[in-house]
Order: structure tokens, then sequence, then C-alpha cells
């Protein structure tokens, strides 16, 4: 599907240009009135994509369609497989990636929405415009994404007092030198 650079619409695949893994909308935001983010990902990358965090608004569930996921909820290990589900939810220290050598597809819900979406185009947009090292983005961008973001994330092995200082004043001396949570040239809207 052609992105027409207004927002996220369903059916839109964005691709992750140095892993491969992919993020099909099955419904945005827009689609479900801010209830839910629905995305069917496959990923091909192994290993953890980002650093076990926990969502102060959001509830996510996973359901495997074929592979293997590995999930990390309150420093426990699970691994689901084929047909399995399960709910993390928010203020739940967690995180979920592919500990396989095979791909693994699974659908990813994200409820409310908030701008779950916009996220998820905005990380590939700048992976694919070489702005990430190794699946990371930088403090100042991800301060930036952190504060400016409706979903409202934080790392579980960081006092939070100790993010919020830092996103409060990082993060606009990051506006101010051009640092957005949503870009406008990835989404049509800037953040």
């Amino acid at each position: 599907m052609t992105k027409n650079n207004n927002m996220p619409l369903k059916g839109q695949i964005v691709t992750n240009p140095l892993t491969k893994d992919t993020y099909e909308f099955i419904e945005t935001a827009k689609d479900t009135n801010g209830a839910s983010v629905i995305l069917k990902a496959t990923i091909y990358n192994k290993g953890k994509l980002v650093p076990n965090h926990f969502h102060l608004l959001q509830d996510e569930s996973f359901e495997v369609i074929s592979g293997k996921l590995t999930i990390i909820k309150d420093n426990q290990l699970t691994t689901l497989t084929t047909g399995e589900k399960i709910t993390l939810p928010k203020n739940i220290p967690h995180n979920h990636y592919n500990n396989e050598s095979t791909p693994v597809t699974y659908i990813h819900s994200v409820s409310p929405a908030l701008d779950f979406d916009y996220l998820i185009e905005n990380l590939m947009g700048l992976t694919a415009d070489g702005k990430s090292k190794n699946g990371k983005f930088g403090l100042m961008q991800e301060l930036v994404t952190l504060k400016y973001l409706d979903s409202k994330t934080f790392l579980a092995d960081m006092p939070i007092g100790l993010q919020k200082i830092l996103m409060n004043t990082i993060a606009p001396i990051g506006r101010l030198l051009g640092y957005r949570a949503i870009y406008k040239k990835y989404s049509g809207i800037e953040k």
C-alpha cells in the first residue's frame, strides 16, 4: 500500500529496512475511534528490539500466528507458540521479542490507541533514514519521544523520577534542536 503521508492507514505496511521486520496496520486509531491499534508483525530479527519498559495508560495483547514469541512480564520469561495469547497490562514491566533463528508473526493490539500507530511509523521512518544504531535512536531523540507522545512509556530498569527529570529538562532542548516525537515527514503531523 502506498503511503499518503497523512496518517497511519489500514492495510499500510511499514518495514524496518535493517532487519526486514514488517508491521501491517490491521486497524488504526482512526478505524477504532481511538479504542485500539491492531498490527500484524513479522519479526525476523533475533533479540530484544527495545529495553524492558511499561506503559502508563495502555494494555498490550499478543496472539502468535506462527513461530515463537518470547515475553518478559514482571521478570518472568515465557515463550508463546502458534495460537497462544497474552495480555500485558499497563504499569507492568515487560518486553516481547523473537528469540529464535526463524521469524515470528503475531497480532499486536494496544488499547487505548492514543498515538501508538504514529509511533510505529516514526520508528520505522527514523530507521530508514539511518537515525538508529542497533535499535537505539540516541538519548535526545528517545527523551523527546517519551516526553511528547500521548502513549506514555517508561524504562523498567531506571527510576521513574530520574526519567521524568531527564524528560523535562533535556527533551525541551531537543525540541529546540528540531527533534520531534512524531515527524511530519513520516506521519503528516508533528508532535
